[in-house]
């Protein structure tokens, strides 16, 4: 190195600011104004990635995935379109509208598009409230929720759930005031099981006011196996204020990709396709959820495969002596109350990473077979509750 270089090295290196003196300078001291809502909010926590002690092998239940990765099928197409991806995508998302209409039986102007379910929520919200709206939900159901509807402007209305973790819906009803704009029916119930089933869907429908949407957010319905549970698209035929939420995230295993859409009567799809951000769902996306429609039958193995282990799992913690919700998800949910620490801690030490929701529960998707069979030992040795 010549003296040259070696003076300018040391003097990029004397001069480089830590982070920390960057954060406490006072150049970096702003007068700019934020949204107040933003200090209020809480922060979404997504699910830690998997670790594991030396030499176990670590298995990742804290995000309610799909185990298995695309079909070769898909992953062909996947392959195919990225070729494309110096092209902005079509922004009306029109192949893959036209083939969930089909998929549906519905109409294409029904149907409105996002990133993710989540993103087409937001868009729901956003096209409803105003500020000083109210948005209506159980708790706890989704982490989404709340911050959705502050972002919005609006104000979260939270009914507590019942004994079994399930929606109570006459308190959903009675939480309804003239600044009500959007309810929100998460079934199933995301993290606790539960579905909500029709009869009880209907009598809520039957009084809730016309003008009111309500949200039926079936992220989880293709693993639905309660034959009284609420089939969002029969309740949407014949419900102008309702909308159906869905996800090509879970069951068909494209959450890197982020992929939802919504069935709404015209006038709500069009409002939907407004508040969505431009050329949102990519080429690549697009493409992938169409070759996922059309392997529907070949996905759906997967998903009773998760089915079945759901239930050898339930079955097995319920000989243990656990007395948990019924779940028709692809999880399971443990209201571990106090003790919610201590279980994740034991899950973490056997090489699983689950979801806790502070001292309300843990929630542990299933997974891998192995994964599932180490969840059953876990919770054997921490003893039923």
């Amino acid at each position: 190195m010549s003296e040259s270089t070696e003076s300018v090295s040391e003097s990029v290196t004397e001069s480089a600011t830590p982070r920390e003196s960057y954060a406490a300078s006072p150049a970096t001291q702003t007068a700019v104004r934020l949204r107040e809502v933003l200090a209020q909010m809480p922060d979404y926590k997504p699910g830690k990635p998997a670790a594991a002690p030396a030499g176990v092998t670590a298995y990742k239940l804290s995000s309610n995935e799909n185990p298995y990765g695309p079909l070769p099928s898909v992953l062909a197409a996947i392959d195919d379109a990225a070729a494309t991806v110096n092209r902005y995508p079509d922004m009306a998302v029109t192949a893959l509208t036209e083939r969930l209409a089909k998929a549906l039986d519905v109409p294409a102007e029904c149907i409105a598009t996002g990133t993710g379910s989540v993103a087409v929520l937001a868009q729901i919200v956003n096209a409803a409230c105003d500020a000083g709206d109210e948005v209506v939900f159980a708790w706890r159901s989704f982490e989404a929720y709340p911050i959705v509807t502050q972002l919005a402007g609006a104000k979260p209305i939270m009914v507590g759930l019942d004994e079994q973790a399930r929606h109570r819906l006459d308190a959903m009803f009675a939480a309804i005031t003239d600044r009500t704009r959007v309810i929100l029916v998460c079934t199933p119930n995301n993290p606790t099981g539960p579905c909500v089933h029709q009869s009880e869907l209907e009598a809520f429908l039957d009084k809730v006011p016309s003008d009111v949407i309500v949200v039926v957010d079936e992220a989880y319905v293709e693993f639905v196996r309660d034959p009284e549970a609420v089939r969002g698209l029969d309740v949407w035929r014949h419900r102008p204020n309702v909308v159906v939420l869905r996800t090509f995230s879970k069951a068909y295993g494209l959450a890197g990709l982020r992929v939802g859409y919504a069935v709404a009567h015209p006038p709500v799809a069009a409002a939907l396709r407004k508040t969505a951000t431009p050329f949102g769902v990519n080429s690549v996306a697009q493409v992938a959820a169409v070759a996922s429609l059309d392997a529907f039958d070949e996905l759906n193995e997967r998903v009773e495969s998760l089915v079945a282990e759901r239930d050898r799992v339930v079955q097995a913690l319920n000989d243990q002596g656990w007395k948990l919700p019924q779940s028709d998800a692809n999880f399971v949910w443990f209201p571990l109350g106090a003790d919610s620490t201590a279980f994740s801690q034991a899950c973490s030490d056997a090489g699983l990473t689950v979801r806790q929701y502070g001292d309300d529960g843990v929630r542990a998707t299933i997974g891998e077979v192995e994964a599932n069979s180490r969840l059953i030992e876990v919770a054997a040795a921490f003893g039923a509750r």
